[in-house]
């Protein structure tokens, strides 16, 4: 009973952060809309993300650190890639690897459909231009990226890293590259205030309902061993 309630109140948890973060997108859409941005291009909260970005300028600087360390995340994917390709060559089924390592395949394959979304549906463009021309600014890719992949990685790192010792090392500088990135992409100025908060909200709808599908996973798999 205790197992089942606590299941409903995961799925109703991850149904009010879809909700919100739906509600919230709408916000920055059609709330407080002004043509702040370059080419006079139209920014919801745009007093909020005005002010912000008249605060933190641009640097260009912090702009290629972050640029440089978003290639960082991709690691942990081509990682736990691997250890999918291996399971599936010795075990020769796709249905006999671990279900964390699929669930992870399919949670980056949301990932990915997410950020190609958001290049299409523009919500709004960056404060600044690249290249000489606009591009879509919301969701922050990198924060996204960087939160998704890194948080992924630790919620099952102590299941494919088991040398404790490497394992806290590759955990703190996930930590590390995470916090960095999110700060990084925060304070460069080639993202509005709202695209930074935008990124957290959708990567914690997508991560909680990863951990839903592992973490319910090894539960049942603990009742069916205790009812043998």
């Amino acid at each position: 009973m205790k197992r089942k309630k606590r299941k409903i109140k995961k799925k109703y948890l991850i149904l009010g952060l879809i909700i919100i973060t739906i509600i919230y997108i709408l916000l920055v859409k059609f709330y407080d809309v002004e043509g702040i941005g370059p080419d006079n291009s139209k920014i919801g909260f745009a007093l909020l993300n005005y002010k912000f970005h008249e605060l933190t300028g641009y640097k260009e600087g912090l702009y290629k650190l972050t640029e440089y360390l978003g290639l960082l995340p991709f690691l942990l994917v081509v990682y736990y890639g691997i250890i999918g390709l291996i399971q599936l060559i010795k075990r020769k089924s796709i249905f006999k690897v671990d279900k964390k390592i699929i669930n992870l395949g399919i949670f980056y394959i949301c990932l990915l459909f997410v950020y190609i979304f958001f290049e299409k549906v523009v919500i709004n463009y960056r404060p600044i231009m690249i290249d000489h021309k606009l591009e879509p600014s919301f969701p922050s890719s990198h924060t996204l990226l960087a939160l998704c992949v890194c948080i992924s990685s630790l919620l099952i790192s102590k299941d494919y890293i088991k040398n404790d010792t490497v394992r806290k090392i590759v955990d703190i500088l996930t930590y590390i590259v995470m916090i960095l990135l999110v700060i990084g992409r925060l304070l460069c100025g080639v993202h509005w205030l709202t695209d930074i908060i935008g990124s957290v909200l959708i990567s914690y709808v997508l991560v909680s309902i990863y951990d839903y599908s592992i973490t319910e996973k090894k539960i049942n798999n603990l009742h069916i061993e205790r009812l043998k």
